[in-house]
């Protein structure tokens, strides 16, 4: 056995996170994590690291078993080069790097330093790291990274950029167990492609938390974090899904049953009080009693049982027959309730048009962009990140607020209709929002879209995007990448826009919540023009697809 964790309480606050949370992992076994934002996948991997202690239960690893893990975060590291960076977090290369470098100068004859010295060099070779520079060099080009990259600073990279230095850090590693927290988020389809060859082809043992379906589809098993414990799935999302079906539906006819019994006790509760209150015989008092206390009990017991989280994806919902659909549409967990402007009839209004467009700075990024994007229709951007997507994005933008663009448009022609609205969904929240709460944020974001700005209709819209009132006295910078993705949602969606502009949107979003989205697009009457390299969301949305760039 590779990994065992049984948590049998991890608390934060008067919040319980697990209860009783059981799973393991076999050696080279792929193994995704997945759950609802907030049910605490990455605060997982911390207890798995031993960076988090405050837990009742256990959890054990092989004997000499070598964790690798991926960062989110890259605080603090300065100027830190990024091949320092990724030598640093090799398993052993610090220390053994440390011997070979100061042991010589102080070995002089003391045997015992000078055979440290030489299990170093061994052990050195051993791990392969006398070609430790080249290997990566390798990585960085199967990435289509420049090289040159290696001697950049950390805090110099893109988001995406720093995600897959962490995945070249986790394949050199060669590692028993590689913990990786969603490595497909700001990834473009050539490094998200060299990813999922990686996890194909690797004999390590990988627990990677995600909701990317194409990565889902390539895993062992999966294992959902859900009413405070693991729930095991063997084999990918297809065959999730389907077993998922199954078990939910037995699941929420178990409880639906337990919630009829429940209104038939609190009726039988009445039924016997109040035949006990009209008997006079002594006798009959005590019989209804006897039976208003036994029913009573039973209730109690019964209301003990709290809801479970019910969720089965929209297309397996309609192999529901009518009672069960029916149940299950009451008792299922909650969504994001997104609101778009819906018509059954959509003109043939063109709202963007771009003719032979090349758009760069001190020199093109692209040329040769054509499309027409009408009400009702869906353009999907594909490229390579820093083929000039974003580029395209702000230019259109731009052009619509009667702004200077930050490029340079070098040919073509790029026309928008008079006085159209944009919503804009952004890989990252503007900076502006970052030191506001999340009260304070939505109200602004009422305030610049015209709309009337109160209590009631800020706090309506965090319950819709399924934040709490405490959610909403938390800085914005701090919150989860989930959280600030409904965010996102909720500045795209309040002004009422003609277009949709999407850059990634379902980075961060978990499974519920991007299908809700993908339903929410579907129906939506105005335009959408999307990024994405998720390849089911770009199946759902489909409409025309724009290569930028070569």
């Amino acid at each position: 056995m590779l990994l065992t964790v049984n948590v049998t309480e991890k608390s934060f606050g008067n919040k319980m996170l697990y209860d009783d949370l059981r799973f393991d992992v076999q050696a080279g076994e792929k193994v995704g994590l997945i759950g609802r934002n907030g049910t605490g996948k990455s605060t997982l991997f911390g207890l798995i690291t031993g960076a988090d202690k405050d837990y009742q239960g256990e959890i054990e690893t092989g004997r000499q078993a070598v964790i690798i893990t991926s960062r989110q975060e890259h605080h603090g590291l300065d100027e830190t080069a990024v091949l320092d960076y990724i030598q640093s977090d090799l398993p052993e290369y610090s220390k053994l790097a440390h011997i070979i470098e100061t042991y010589p100068a102080h070995m002089a004859e003391d045997e015992r330093r000078m055979q440290t010295f030489y299990d170093a060099l061994e052990r050195f070779s051993q791990l392969g790291y006398y070609q430790l520079e080249d290997e990566i060099k390798q990585l960085f080009e199967a990435y289509q990274l420049d090289p040159t990259l290696m001697q950049s600073a950390m805090p110099s990279l893109s988001g995406g950029q720093k995600r897959m230095v962490e995945l070249i850090k986790v394949q050199r590693a060669k590692a028993d167990l590689a913990l990786i927290d969603e490595p497909t988020n700001h990834m473009d389809y050539v490094a998200k492609d060299a990813f999922i060859k990686w996890l194909r082809a690797t004999q390590e043992g990988v627990l990677v938390i995600t909701h990317d379906r194409d990565v889902l589809r390539e895993v062992d098993r999966i294992i959902e974090v859900r009413n405070n414990r693991a729930y095991n799935f063997r084999g990918n999302y297809e065959q999730y899904l389907k077993v998922n079906l199954a078990q939910t539906s037995s699941q929420v006819n178990e409880y639906d049953l337990v919630q009829r019994r429940i209104a038939n006790l609190k009726e039988n509760v009445i039924r016997f009080r109040r035949l006990k209150e009209k008997s006079r015989d002594p006798g009959t008092i005590r019989r209804f009693k006897g039976q208003e206390e036994k029913a009573a009990a039973e209730l109690a017991e019964l209301t003990k049982t709290e809801r479970p989280s019910f969720w089965i994806d929209r297309e397996s919902t309609g192999e529901l027959n009518e009672k069960l659909g029916d149940a299950y549409q009451k008792y299922k967990a909650r969504n994001i309730r997104i609101n778009t402007r819906k018509t059954t009839s959509r003109s043939d209004r063109l709202l963007i048009q771009a003719t032979d467009v090349s758009l760069g700075y001190d020199q093109p990024l692209f040329s040769g962009i054509n499309f027409e994007l009408r009400e009702g229709e869906h353009v999907r951007l594909h490229g390579r990140n820093g083929a000039g997507k974003t580029t395209l994005v702000r230019a259109i933008m731009a052009k619509v607020n009667g702004t200077q663009p930050p490029s340079t448009q070098f040919e073509g022609h790029l026309v928008t209709e008079n006085d159209i609205r944009l919503g804009l969904y952004e890989q990252e929240i503007d900076e502006s929002y970052l030191t506001m709460t999340l009260y304070e944020a939505v109200e602004l974001v009422l305030a610049n879209s015209g709309q009337p700005v109160n209590d009631q209709k800020v706090r309506q819209l965090l319950g819709d995007y399924l934040f709490t009132p405490a959610d909403g006295d938390m800085l914005v910078e701090r919150l989860s990448g989930g959280q600030k993705s409904r965010f996102q949602l909720i500045k795209m969606l309040a002004n009422d826009p003609d277009v949709l502009i999407l850059d990634e949107p379902t980075n961060h979003l978990d499974l519920p919540s991007i299908e809700e989205l993908e339903t929410a697009l579907q129906a939506y009457s105005g335009a959408v023009l999307y990024i994405s390299h998720d390849s089911y969301f770009a199946d759902k949305l489909s409409g025309t697809t724009v290569p930028v760039g070569a």
